[in-house]
C-alpha cells in the first residue's frame, strides 16, 4: 500500500492537470480575447493585498492556537513563523510548512508534541470553517454530505476527543527506565488537557476564509463584471475547491485540485473562459502574496 501512494499522488495530480488543460484547450480563443483594464489591475492590486493579509492574520490564529494549548506566544512570532514555513506546502509531500512550523515552535521553547498538535488542529480548524462557509454561502448539491463533514471535524477538535489521544501520546513518552520521572536532565513530555473548546481559533480560521474568498471575488471582478447575488455563489465554490486542494493528497498548495473544483463548480454559472484565466490569476495572486509574506517575514526577522 506505501508503494501505491507515490503512483496514487501523481494519478489525482495528472488528472486534474489534463482537465484543466482539455478545459484550456477547448477555449483557449476566448481566454486569449480576454483584456485587462487599469480598472482590473486595481482589483488584481486589492485581491492581493487582501489575500496577504489573509495569510499574516492565520498566523495569528496560530498563536491563538498555541496559547488555547497553554503555550502563549506573540502573535507577532507567529505570524511570522507562519509566513516563512507557508511557502514550504509547494515542496512534495505538502507537509514540510507543518514540519518547519513545529519545529520553529520547538526552538522556541514549546514542548514538539504541543507544536505538533497545534499544526494538526489549524487544518481541521480551516476545514471546518470552510465547510462552514460553503453551507451558508451557496445552494449546492451534497449539503448533508458537508453537513456530515463538518460535524466529524468539530467533534475531532473537541476537548473530549482530543484530550484522550493527547494522554495517549503522553503514554507513549515516558521517561526511559531508571530515570526519575521529575528528573530536570530528561523530563517526561506532557501536554496539559485541553480545557475549553477552540472557539476563537474557529472564528478566527472563518475570518481567513472570508479574507482568501474576497481575493477570490476580486479576482474575477477584475475579468468580468459581478453582482451581489453571485458573490455567495464565489465564496461557496472557492470554499468547496480551497477545502479539496487541502485534504487532497499528491497536490502540493492545492495546485490543480483547486483550479479542476473552481472550473467544475462555476462552469455553468460564468462563461468558461473566464472562469479558466480567474481561477489561473487567482493562483498567480495567492503565490505572489505567499512569496511576498515570505520576504516581509524574513527582512523583520533580520532585523530583531
Amino acid at each position: 500500500m506505501q508503494k501505491l501512494k507515490p503512483y496514487l499522488r501523481w494519478f489525482i495530480l495528472g488528472g486534474t492537470l489534463f482537465f484543466i488543460a482539455k478545459t484550456l484547450r477547448d477555449h483557449w480563443q476566448e481566454v486569449a480575447s480576454i483584456r485587462v483594464g487599469a480598472e482590473a489591475w486595481g482589483y488584481l492590486a486589492i485581491a492581493l493585498t487582501i489575500t496577504l493579509l489573509a495569510h499574516v492574520w492565520t498566523g495569528w490564529v496560530w498563536g491563538w492556537i498555541l496559547a488555547g494549548l497553554n503555550h502563549p506566544v506573540s502573535g507577532f512570532w507567529s505570524s511570522r513563523v507562519y509566513l516563512q514555513t507557508n511557502v514550504a506546502k509547494y515542496l512534495p509531500g505538502n507537509v514540510w510548512h507543518f514540519y518547519g512550523r513545529a519545529w520553529a515552535a520547538k526552538a522556541a521553547g514549546i514542548p514538539l508534541e504541543i507544536a505538533s498538535l497545534s499544526v494538526l488542529l489549524e487544518p481541521l480548524l480551516m476545514a471546518a470553517a470552510a465547510l462552514i462557509v460553503a453551507l451558508v454561502s451557496s445552494s449546492a448539491a451534497y449539503k448533508g454530505l458537508q453537513l456530515l463533514g463538518l460535524g466529524v471535524v468539530l467533534v475531532a477538535v473537541h476537548p473530549r476527543s482530543l484530550n484522550p489521544a493527547t494522554r495517549l501520546v503522553g503514554r507513549l513518552k515516558k521517561p526511559k527506565t531508571g530515570v526519575d520521572a521529575d528528573s530536570t536532565e530528561n523530563p517526561a513530555p506532557v501536554i496539559p488537557p485541553i480545557q475549553h473548546y477552540p472557539f476563537l481559533p474557529l472564528l478566527g480560521e472563518l475570518i481567513f476564509l472570508g479574507l482568501r474568498g474576497a481575493g477570490f471575488c476580486f479576482t474575477v471582478m477584475a475579468l468580468t463584471a459581478i453582482t451581489w447575488k453571485q458573490v455567495p455563489l464565489l465564496l461557496g465554490a472557492f470554499s468547496v475547491a480551497w477545502l479539496l486542494g487541502l485534504i487532497i493528497p499528491g497536490a502540493p498548495g492545492g495546485i490543480g485540485v483547486f483550479e479542476a473544483t473552481a472550473i467544475a463548480l462555476l462552469d455553468n454559472h460564468f462563461p468558461p473562459a473566464m472562469v479558466v484565466s480567474a481561477v489561473a490569476v487567482y493562483r498567480l495572486v495567492s503565490l505572489l502574496a505567499e512569496l511576498a509574506g515570505a520576504g516581509i517575514a524574513w527582512l523583520y526577522s533580520r532585523r530583531i
